[in-house]
Formats: structure tokens, C-alpha cells, sequence
């Protein structure tokens, strides 16, 4: 067999045996990585008369967001002692968009052009206290505005948006992309660019981003991005039950799941990243990018309560809960054929976010429901759930 063509297990990680697995001992546990989102799985919890979880109606859920997280401009993690990330910006873009509403669109970007645009065109991950505290990229976060900028420019009849999604995803596919024998991936962020094998977020991968931003550029990088990363997840997805918050992709194709994005910090989990591989899949309008999202549920569904991080064979590693997770695994339900299981676990998400109230989960709550029933981030939700 091609070395190219197998997924390895990377030191002091998980060691995936027959669907099970077991965490490695001797992790190093120091955050060695670039900035990320690990946020807490549960926040100090709301009285329960104080937790009627909302009506699962994806543009009163921007709505709900921008009124809830975002001041002037800025999304505001209050939960996380008050900063904000490229990432909670490009949700804030998002939101408006779910909500059609173009003031707030214009008052998120112009905050995020004002204080976090560098002059690459790139935006600085994090900001605190007035000013940028991280000037390191996140790719995520740019995919997500170059998308949100060329849909809005198209939703509300803007070219100005529009050119600057399209300009903002050329300097993605020039920085930000290499070639394997995989195909063309998505690297992190700028750090990663020199270093081989590359760290690789399987959660960054976004075939409904490379389809809205090739059509816009008419760039054929994002159209070999949606096969490679498609390539990538297909491995990865083969050789595990679940894909892994951090991986890295050899020049030949090898792919290995990691510890963190350097190889240290977390052990190898499906924690606060991975899973939004399947929500980023399942709202593609590729059936076969669909059906990767799909293959997880299997293994998510097991058991009723879902725990927020579980190691690659779907043991849990923690006795905590998180929205997110259920958003995830409505996601995998719904690329399935479910819809009664998904809706079953969007509404628990949704309860659960407002029992708990954090940022992550508020953000995905309302990202998850948009991605599955409507066509507001375009997409193709089926509006069944």
C-alpha cells in the first residue's frame, strides 16, 4: 500500500484499534499552538425559569446573537473575560447575514477592518483591552469573512462587500494554501507555511467557502481546495471513527492526527474543533461531501448524553457537556437522513445554551440551524430539521 494512501497515529496520541481507542500517557499539556478556540464547556448555569431555550428559527437566532454578543461592532466573548477573535467577528458577519441585516453587517466589518485588518489583508486573531494582543492569523476566521463578505455583497447589492470577500480570498489562496499529494489544503495560519509536514484544522476545511469564493474569484485554487480537503477528510474518516481537533498532512500525502497544532497541549481528541467538520460538510450541496458528515453518527449516537470531548474511537474524556457537541452531532443526524434526531438534538443544544450560557456554543447554535435548514450562508440546509 502507497504511504501516501495511510493515516498514522502520531506520537503520544490516540492508538486506534478495531472502532476503539486509548489515550496515550506522558502528553505535554502546555498550549504550545497558535491561537484557537478550547472554549469552557459549560458556564455558570441560569435559574431554570431563566432557561426556555429559543425557537429553532435560524434569522431570529442572528438576531438573538448580534443582540446578545455584539456592541458596536465588536463580538464581545463575556464569558472568556471580554476579548474578541477574528473568529467571533466573521460569526458576527454571519449573524447579520442569517438576520438579513445589512446596518449590523456594515457595523461588524467596519469594527473588524478598523482594529483587526492587517496590511496583508489578513485580520489579527485576538484583540483585548483596546488593542491587538495576538497579530497572528487564524484561517478560519478569514475563510469565514471572505465568504460572508462576498454573500453579502450579493444579498445586499453591494460591490464594495463583494470585492473585498474576493480580494480577502485571493490573499487566503496565495498564503494560506499548499499543495500535497492529498491535493491543495488550507494551512492554519502563517506559521505553518514553512514548516513540513503541515499542521492541518480538518474543522477549517469548508466546501460551501471554496464553492461561493471560487465562483466569485473564478480562481481555480478554491475548486483543487474543495478536492483536496474532501481527500484529506476521506482519510482521515477512514482510518477513524471521529476526525481529530489537529492533524498533520505530509508533502506525500501521510496524514497523522495530533496533539495540538505544534504536537503538544491537548492529547488527540474530537474536542472543540473537530466537530465542526460536520457541520461544515453536512450543509454542502456535494452529496458526497454530505456523506462524509454522516459517517460520524454512528459512533456519536452510542449514547444518549453527549460528553463535550472524546477520544478518536468515541470514549469520553471529559464528564462535561457542551451545546456545541449536540450541534455537531445534529450535523452528522441530518447528512444521515434523520431529521427527527437532528431536530431532536438542535433543540437540546439550543436549551443547553441557554442553561450555559458562553459564546461558542450561542455562536453554533445559531450557525448549526442556519447550516441545516436554510440557504441564508449559501448553502444547501435542507430545511427539514
Amino acid at each position: 500500500m502507497r504511504r501516501s494512501a495511510l493515516i498514522a497515529i502520531a506520537a503520544g496520541a490516540v492508538v486506534v484499534t478495531a472502532g476503539t481507542a486509548a489515550v496515550a500517557v506522558g502528553l505535554n499539556t502546555a498550549d504550545t499552538g497558535p491561537p484557537d478556540s478550547s472554549p469552557a464547556a459549560t458556564s455558570s448555569p441560569l435559574p431554570p425559569e431563566e432557561t426556555q431555550a429559543p425557537d429553532l428559527v435560524a434569522a431570529d437566532l442572528g438576531t438573538s446573537f448580534l443582540d446578545e454578543w455584539v456592541e458596536d461592532g465588536r463580538v464581545v466573548r463575556r464569558d472568556e473575560g471580554g476579548d474578541t477573535v477574528s473568529e467571533g467577528q466573521a460569526y458576527g458577519l454571519f449573524a447579520a447575514l442569517i438576520a438579513d441585516d445589512e446596518q449590523r453587517f456594515d457595523e461588524v466589518w467596519d469594527w473588524t477592518r478598523a482594529e483587526l485588518l492587517r496590511p496583508d489583508g489578513l485580520m489579527a486573531w485576538r484583540w483585548d483591552d483596546g488593542k491587538v494582543v495576538d497579530d497572528e492569523p487564524a484561517t478560519d476566521a478569514d475563510l469565514d469573512a471572505a465568504r460572508a463578505l462576498v454573500l453579502a455583497g450579493d444579498r445586499f447589492g453591494r460591490e464594495d462587500l463583494r470585492a473585498e470577500g474576493v480580494e480577502l480570498a485571493t490573499v487566503i489562496a496565495d498564503r494560506l494554501t499548499v499543495q500535497t499529494a492529498q491535493g491543495r489544503i488550507l494551512l492554519p495560519g502563517l506559521w505553518a507555511a514553512d514548516r513540513e509536514p503541515y499542521a492541518y484544522n480538518p474543522s477549517y476545511a469548508s466546501p460551501v467557502a471554496f464553492q461561493v469564493l471560487g465562483a466569485a474569484t473564478g480562481d481555480p485554487r478554491w475548486a483543487e481546495l474543495q478536492a483536496g480537503s474532501a481527500q484529506v477528510t476521506g482519510t482521515i474518516l477512514d482510518a477513524t471513527d471521529l476526525p481529530p481537533d489537529w492533524a498533520q498532512v505530509h508533502a506525500d500525502g501521510l496524514v497523522e492526527p495530533m496533539p495540538g497544532p505544534r504536537g503538544g497541549g491537548d492529547p488527540v481528541q474530537y474536542g472543540f474543533d473537530a466537530p465542526r467538520l460536520l457541520l461544515r460538510y453536512a450543509e454542502s450541496c456535494d452529496p458526497a461531501d454530505v456523506a462524509l458528515a454522516g459517517r460520524p453518527l454512528a459512533t456519536l449516537d452510542r449514547e444518549d448524553e453527549l460528553a463535550s470531548r472524546l477520544d478518536l474511537g468515541g470514549g469520553s474524556l471529559s464528564s462535561d457537556e457542551s451545546a456545541f457537541a449536540y450541534t455537531a452531532r445534529a450535523a452528522s443526524a441530518s447528512a444521515s437522513g434523520d431529521a427527527e434526531a437532528a431536530s431532536s438534538d438542535l433543540e437540546r443544544a439550543a436549551q443547553f445554551s441557554v442553561r450555559y450560557p458562553t459564546y461558542y456554543g450561542a455562536s453554533w447554535v445559531m450557525l448549526s440551524t442556519a447550516m441545516l435548514t436554510d440557504d441564508a450562508l449559501g448553502g444547501c440546509g435542507t430545511g427539514e430539521v
